[in-house]
């Protein structure tokens, strides 16, 4: 078996969770009902099981190479990216005015899933793409707008992100890349980006950097820098290409995983200056970036999500199929398939909560997201601003974190065959790794759950969070089944010990900050189990009462309902532990010598 994306999983969370059919009611979003997202899921289900799954091995034996200059992709990735191109699918969920579809991000995150399950590699690609667009569409001006924007939906270009530097990994304060303004409004960009995937490539006729850049004079710091438009070919008046820019690709990393995404070293200006253009106002680089990084971190989660899907689904085919001694009840007197033992049931339930929940509480955001730009009134629109943003932390760091978890059961459920590249489970154990690093470390995302997210209002969003937590607790009190009172147990001891966290993490971060952000990633982890199960919880709840009006999928809400009480047994329940470990082991984060290390 290849991967089947989970399509039935998908419409659930959309429909019963993010709820799909109110968004459908926004202006803008009318067409965008269930019926739709189905028609647009099985559509995309089939591009990717098709096209970008038979490439994915393949890219991981033959990553893309870098001669004299030029970049070279995987055989086959070329043209699938012009199919994916003429799909319409780069411009899903961009403006109709700019030749995209439109669609909410409920509907675009859950292709974004089918996308980074089917090749995470190639989805590298549009999902930086997607990234610039968001940040023109931001902060670009009419003319930056209409040079860009529609060959960057049309997918017919490529965006990317530059940031980093070789001295300056995520502290951007320490940029040193140089823009020196020019008497016709342009700027002369000079320095060198690292890490630039799909920095050059040869899917598309044009790759449009936006780069970050100090101007001459500018202040020290963050405070300093700005953002360009630095286009790999220049683009005529009549939007025709033009010259190649001053912008070359020196080299491309050999890495552990992703290796068909090209990350590419960037050399600006080595022959006079790279022609820059500038986005928004000088000084606010920082401020536009954030647009590509928050719409990256989210997307970047979802890849994490994907990837556990991808390794759930080999080892759940390997388990069935792979014959190793009697079980231990005696069922059945001769060897039989591996899924007949405890333990594998165990490590292939633990890889299914995992990825299920992290999967409804990013569809649960992506309708927050959509709420917030589109919703007619402005205290809903608020709210949901709040509420999406305390989980782009959760997203990034709590599902690609268990996506390490995840696809390494993987590896241990194939035995000894997961060791073997041939198997093909490690290169899902290998490309996992990035998502913990890239688009901001688990730190980084945990940093801004504590100071941005919870210190700075006080914890007063996250408390309204956790006081919706409460009403599902009750609720499943309520329903009285014993598993339904086994799981709001546990969600309720999972709601007192984030709740007495966020009270810690308030108080800490004014008057011992260091015990605040010793306790930063564990704090995230706690927030993200708690909130996927959560979710979890609220899906047993719809399923039971599927089930009692005598909805016919009996078995997908059985799962449901069966996976909701799992993850509430061997994962939320882990909740008090990181409770302690954040408020009560502070002290031995810092206490070590530093000259005994």
């Amino acid at each position: 078996m290849s991967y089947i994306a989970p399509l039935k999983d998908m419409l659930f969370n959309m429909q019963h969770l993010a709820g799909l059919d109110e968004i459908a009611t926004i202006p803008g979003f009318e067409d965008a009902g269930m019926e739709t997202a189905q028609a647009v899921l099985e559509e995309c289900a089939r591009f990717n099981q098709d096209v970008l799954v038979p490439l994915n091995w393949e890219g991981d034996k033959n990553p893309s190479s870098w001669k004299d200059g030029v970049v070279t992709t995987t055989a086959g990735f070329k043209q699938a990216y012009q199919q994916y191109a003429e799909g319409g699918w780069q411009g899903l969920q961009h403006p109709t005015d700019m030749g995209g579809q439109g669609l909410p991000k409920t509907i675009g995150a859950a292709c974004g899933e089918i996308l980074n399950s089917a090749n995470m590699s190639f989805a590298l690609c549009p999902l930086l793409t997607d990234g610039a667009i968001e940040a023109l569409l931001t902060a670009g001006s009419d003319e930056l707008k209409a040079t860009y924007l529609h060959k960057l939906v049309s997918g017919e270009w490529t965006g990317t992100m530059n940031l980093t530097e070789p001295q300056a990994g995520s502290d951007l304060s320490m940029v040193r890349s140089r823009a020196e303004p020019q008497a016709d409004g342009t700027y002369k960009v000079f320095g060198t980006k690292i890490y630039i995937t799909y920095g050059e490539h040869d899917m598309a006729d044009n790759i449009i950097h936006l780069v970050l850049a100090r101007v001459t004079g500018a202040p020290g710091g963050v405070k300093g820098i700005s953002l360009f438009v630095v286009p790999k070919v220049m683009v005529n008046k009549d939007g025709s290409l033009g010259a190649r820019n001053d912008v070359h690709c020196v080299s491309i990393e050999h890495k552990m995983g992703i290796k068909a995404s090209p990350t590419a070293v960037l050399q600006y200006g080595d022959n006079g200056g790279a022609v820059g253009f500038l986005v928004g106002q000088e000084n606010r680089g920082l401020e536009y970036m954030f647009i590509m990084m928050n719409a990256a971190r989210y997307a970047v989660g979802v890849q994490g999500i994907a990837i556990a899907e991808r390794a759930y689904q080999k080892a759940t085919q390997y388990a069935r199929d792979r014959v190793q001694s009697r079980p231990v009840d005696g069922s059945i007197k001769a060897a039989a398939p591996i899924i007949h033992h405890p333990d594998v049931r165990r490590m292939l339930m633990t890889m299914r909560a995992y990825t299920e929940g992290c999967r409804a509480m990013a569809s649960v955001a992506a309708a927050a997201y959509d709420a917030s730009h589109h919703h007619p009134d402005a205290d809903t629109r608020v709210q949901n601003k709040a509420f999406y943003e305390f989980l782009v932390p959760l997203v990034k760091g709590y599902s690609t974190e268990m996506s390490l978890e995840v696809t390494s059961l993987g590896v241990q459920v194939h035995g000894g065959m997961g060791f073997i590249e041939e198997t093909g489970a490690a290169q899902y154990y290998r490309d996992a790794k990035i998502l913990t690093i890239y688009e901001g470390t688990t730190a980084i995302q945990a940093n801004d759950l504590v100071g941005r997210k919870t210190a700075r209002d006080g914890g007063q969003t996250a408390k309204a969070i956790t006081a919706q937590v409460q009403q599902t607790v009750v609720a499943l009190q309520d329903q009285g089944s014993e598993a339904a009172v086994a799981i709001g147990k546990r969600l309720e001891a999972g709601r007192q010990a984030l709740d007495g966290v966020i009270e810690f993490i308030v108080h800490a971060a004014a008057h011992n900050p260091n015990a605040a952000y010793a306790g930063s990633v564990p704090y995230l982890m706690l927030a993200g189990n708690v909130l996927a199960g959560w979710q979890l919880a609220r899906s047993f709840l719809i399923a039971q009462e599927a089930l009692s009006q005598g909805d016919q999928d009996s078995a997908f809400l059985h799962a449901k309902m069966t996976t909701a009480r799992f993850y509430a047994d061997h994962i939320l329940s882990k909740a008090t532990g990181l409770r302690d470990s954040i408020v009560e082991g502070a002290d031995s984060v810092t206490e070590l010598a530093l000259d005994s290390f």
